[in-house]
């Protein structure tokens, strides 16, 4: 008899999900075997000095935990982070491979690598499957937008003793699909006996392994709830209330959007009171007359009052600040400035840039809320984006703000493109 519990996956910022185990046209993107292998980035690619990553992507396989578990004996760089893309596939694989994360103290993080030397849109062709799996740094590019960990990925992500989920990549859970395999024709009776017992084990297995990495049981609890046909993206809070992405401040990496009018974009989510989550959105805009526009954009409660006001420094330059009143627009308050080429020199020469929320309540009281917004990458993006408006045509202004909220629970449709 074979027994394997299959895994689904879905899409964060956009509608869309795709079945782990079915169709070749569902599993489009993906690798049939889970691979791993080292990759090379430009600076600060996967952070503050880091340049390197190890990356495991593709579909769990039934063979796929002694293969991780020789290719990470021969890597003595346990700080390298571990960038996930999975759709799932064979849980028990998952956590064994997930216990070997935790035996290295790993650092895992939800990311997209994308081996250079492969063509557009053929990550998982022979020919870049090959690249990836004859040893050696493989040159590449990182990125958390629309990357994915979901079933029995994220069993592997929880055995990392540091995780990180991007506001703009996914988690997401549901529960497991038993698929058995019986030689003859038993009974139907006792085929109903045995699936009750397995399941029954599978569950108990689940419970054991979460508890193990140190996860809260309200984890287990909603996985239960979760049809294996569905899919629940775990939301920022609950990746924060399970112990899973403990952070108060999760960001995305700067990204350069080529639009007609392009710009640089950085999206978070900042912790408030409580255990909610707000999503903000930073953009930097093409020069004009000399000052680059800076726009800050953030959800807020429509109910709420008070006058907020913005101010923004960066560590190079402590004392040239920039900042005004921001304005309401629907559920979004939003803050439109421009910052002088000083300002400009001081936030590219920066690691952070420093943010105080200041609002005036009608009682003569204020609201203050401080933070820190990380500007690496920023130097890389900045020369692209002063390339692209250069070479930009005059067009109307992009809808602004652009945040998203994706839902919670959705039932996966058609496979997205690679």
């Amino acid at each position: 008899m074979l027994a394997r519990s299959l895994l689904v996956l879905a899409s964060l910022m956009l509608p869309g999900a795709l079945h782990a185990e079915g169709t070749p046209a569902e599993k489009t993107g993906f690798a049939s075997r889970l691979t791993i292998y080292l990759a090379k980035g430009p600076p600060d690619a996967c952070g503050p000095g880091c340049d390197r990553w190890i990356a495991i992507e593709g579909d769990i396989d039934q063979d796929a935990a002694p293969r991780i578990r020789r290719f990470l004996a021969g890597v003595k760089d346990t700080q390298r982070p571990i960038y996930l893309y999975s759709p799932g596939g064979n849980v028990e694989q998952s956590y064994v491979i997930g216990r070997l994360l935790r035996s290295r103290k790993a650092i895992g993080r939800v990311g997209r690598t994308i081996a250079t030397a492969c063509a557009a849109g053929t990550q998982v062709d022979a020919a870049c499957l090959k690249i990836k799996n004859t040893g050696g740094e493989v040159e590449a590019e990182l990125t958390t937008y629309h990357a994915m960990c979901n079933s029995a990925c994220g069993y592997l992500f929880l055995g990392a003793t540091s995780r990180e989920v991007a506001p703009d990549a996914a988690l997401a859970v549901h529960n497991s699909r038993l698929v058995l395999a019986f030689h003859g024709h038993p009974p139907p009776a006792a085929v109903a006996e045995y699936r009750q017992r397995r399941m029954a084990r599978a569950d108990r297995d689940r419970a054991a392994f979460i508890a193990a990495m140190g996860i809260s049981r309200e984890l287990d609890d909603l996985i239960r709830t979760v049809k294996f046909e569905n899919l629940h993206l775990l939301t920022r809070a609950e990746l924060y209330r399970f112990g899973i992405d403990t952070r108060s401040l999760a960001e995305t990496a700067w990204k350069l959007e080529k639009e007609a009018r392009p710009f640089a974009r950085k999206f978070a989510m900042l912790k408030e009171n409580g255990a909610s989550f707000r999503p903000m959105e930073w953009r930097l805009s093409c020069e004009s007359g000399k000052r680059v526009p800076l726009t800050f954009a953030r959800e807020i409660d429509e109910t709420a009052v008070g006058k907020t006001t913005i101010l923004v420094t960066a560590d190079a330059a402590p004392d040239n600040a920039a900042g005004g009143s921001a304005l309401r627009t629907g559920k979004y308050e939003v803050w439109r400035g421009s910052i002088d080429p000083d300002m400009l020199k001081a936030i590219l020469a920066s690691r952070s840039l420093h943010v105080r929320e200041t609002t005036l309540l009608p009682d003569d009281k204020a609201d203050i809320t401080k933070f820190d917004i990380d500007l690496t990458g920023l130097t890389s993006v900045w020369p692209q984006l002063a390339a692209s408006c250069a070479a930009a045509t005059p067009a109307p202004k992009s809808p602004w703000p652009a945040i998203q909220q994706p839902n919670a629970s959705v039932t996966p449709p058609a496979a997205p493109s690679p």
